[in-house]
């Protein structure tokens, strides 16, 4: 597996990459992203920290915008995790609040009332001051929704699998209080140690990326 892994790493960090602000009229209206973060190394690359996509039709600019700019934790389950992260690392007793659900009428009736809002705000901020300094993405068009989950479901399982791209000492999801991310060294709970890229699936992969024009 390491051998497959170590090529999606060659090719994603050929790539032209995006950091904050970005323009979004270079990103593809529907595809693949894949995320890096400074300070973290892999086969001697870029270290592939995260892998997302989209469900909705031409999605993928208002997904990345919902990770890097919109202070909703409750709309980027990416956000919420570098949130739980940071408050962990600080042994906040705030994060029993931060794993409210406030998406729902009665959710908000419910948590609202009690939720420290001003401290809410703080802790949303400092999740985007960390994403945006920290993270940088490549992408890559995928129009046909089944093809996209696909594709990105491989691609975490191969990272996932592989037992030579793991995360530094200092790697800030190392405080995160799921066992899944400290395990797998990536910002992901979901896919993990499932069915990893073939070697066909690899051409097709590469197929998608060298045709970069959107």
């Amino acid at each position: 597996m390491s051998h497959i892994c170590n090529d999606i790493h060659e090719l994603f960090n050929a790539m032209q990459r995006f950091s904050f602000p970005f323009d979004n009229h270079q990103i593809p209206k529907n595809g693949i992203y894949i995320l890096f973060e400074k300070g973290e190394k892999g086969h001697g690359a870029d270290r592939i920290v995260r892998v997302g996509t989209h469900t909705g039709v031409d999605q993928m600019q208002s997904r990345l915008s919902q990770h890097f700019v919109k202070e909703n934790k409750d709309r980027s389950i990416f956000r919420k995790n570098i949130g739980r992260t940071i408050l962990s690392q600080n042994n906040d007793s705030f994060l029993k609040q931060w794993e409210w659900d406030l998406t729902t009428r009665v959710k908000k009736d419910k948590y609202l009332p009690l939720l420290d809002k001003e401290k809410q705000v703080q802790i949303e901020k400092q999740v985007t001051a960390y994403i945006q300094e920290a993270f940088s993405f490549a992408v890559f068009e995928v129009n046909t929704k089944e093809q996209r989950l696909g594709l990105e479901a491989k691609i975490i399982s191969t990272v996932s699998l592989c037992n030579e791209c793991k995360p530094s000492r200092d790697w800030l999801g190392n405080f995160s209080p799921k066992h899944k991310i400290r395990e797998s060294g990536l910002w992901l709970v979901n896919e993990l140690y499932k069915t990893p890229l073939s070697n066909d699936d690899l051409q097709v992969l590469k197929e998608y990326c060298y045709n970069e024009e959107f």
